[in-house]
């Protein structure tokens, strides 16, 4: 089978498991060890760059990283946090639900374009740092907003 299909079969339970993740997340208090730590979990996807067949140009590397951060801009518009029972939760979105599955159709409709002129190997390394690059400014964003409230929680200015 195609390694397109097959890798867009996994961005398609990947993004399922996502949206069950962030609902159940929604029902927990969060701190900041739960906004932090998927990216640097999700950093140890880069060692993917140590075999040559997945190294980038240094224009792939750029086109990469500014569609990332554009995607970025739709996480943080939907991700907001508020205070209840004197914890800090984040509150649900019916928008994330969309710009998720959005960003899922966007995702698989450019790998199937790109798959056409780009090597398979150099496609995955640069749908990986398009996905990293959405993750880490979309985390520093809620971080930024967490502590806001966190320091408005405990009295601190």
């Amino acid at each position: 089978m195609n390694f397109v299909v097959v890798s867009s079969i996994g961005a398609v339970f990947m993004g399922i498991f996502a949206l069950f993740v962030r609902m159940k997340a929604a029902k927990k208090p969060t701190n900041a060890k739960k906004i932090i730590l998927p990216p640097v979990f999700m950093s140890s996807g880069a060692l993917m760059y140590v075999v040559p067949q997945f190294r980038l140009s240094s224009m792939e590397i750029l086109e990469a990283v500014v569609v990332g951060m554009l995607f970025s801009i739709l996480l943080i518009k939907t991700s907001k946090f508020e205070i209840r029972e004197n914890d800090i939760y984040l509150k649900r979105s019916k928008a994330f639900i969309f710009i998720l599955v959005g960003l899922l159709v966007v995702r698989i409709g450019l790998k199937t374009i790109l798959s056409a002129t780009i090597d398979y190997g150099e496609l995955s390394g640069m749908f990986f740092l398009l996905a990293f690059s959405m993750i880490v400014p979309w985390r520093v964003a809620m971080y930024h907003d967490y502590k806001k409230l966190y320091k408005k929680l405990h009295g601190q200015h």
